[in-house]
């Protein structure tokens, strides 16, 4: 059984700063990427950015330059820096590894 537990979503400003946290646990022997991503209300669920083990990321377009994803392997967590948000970045935010999914965790910038 493997756990998602994210934290850190909330309301923020335009403009403003959230970092999301998702720890992994339970039986994981070692994680090979691990990701966020996000669905606003009427739109599918998107990536955001992803991470390897050994730290190589990618990014969606929209976020480039204002998030940044990292982990820390021994504490099997990712973490999401998000930095000059803006209302289209409201949305539920969800980590993933593979095969598991987080409950979500919603962030809403107000204009």
């Amino acid at each position: 059984q493997v756990q998602l537990v994210e934290s850190g979503g909330g309301l923020v400003q335009a403009g403003g700063s959230l970092r999301l946290s998702c720890a992994a646990s339970g039986s994981i022997f070692s994680i090979s990427v691990m990701g966020w991503y996000r669905q606003a209300p009427g739109k599918q669920r998107e990536l955001v950015a992803a991470i390897t083990r050994g730290g190589s990321t990618n990014y969606a377009d929209s976020v480039k330059g204002r998030f940044t994803i990292s982990r820390d392997n021994a504490k099997n967590t990712v973490y999401l820096q998000m930095n000059s948000l803006k209302p289209e970045d409201t949305a539920v935010y969800y980590c993933e590894i593979p095969n598991y999914w987080g409950q979500g965790t919603q962030v809403t910038v107000s204009s």
